[in-house]
């Protein structure tokens, strides 16, 4: 389960990690690009929490 656990956190991480350059950038294409491949991990990262709730909702 550690496995997982680990690529959650670094889908947040990707995500807070996007928003931060979207939020710095000038450029505005740029920006939107950071703003949608941050939010891409945020739903990565959702998904995942899904996935780990339902695996120890089995494992119970």
């Amino acid at each position: 389960m550690s496995a997982l656990q680990a690529k959650l956190e670094r889908f947040e991480t990707l995500a807070n990690e996007c928003e931060l350059i979207a939020s710095r950038t000038l450029d505005g294409s740029n920006r939107e690009l950071y703003q949608r491949l941050g939010g891409r991990y945020r739903e990565l990262a959702t998904d995942m929490r899904t996935m780990i709730a339902t695996i120890d909702a089995a494992a119970a």
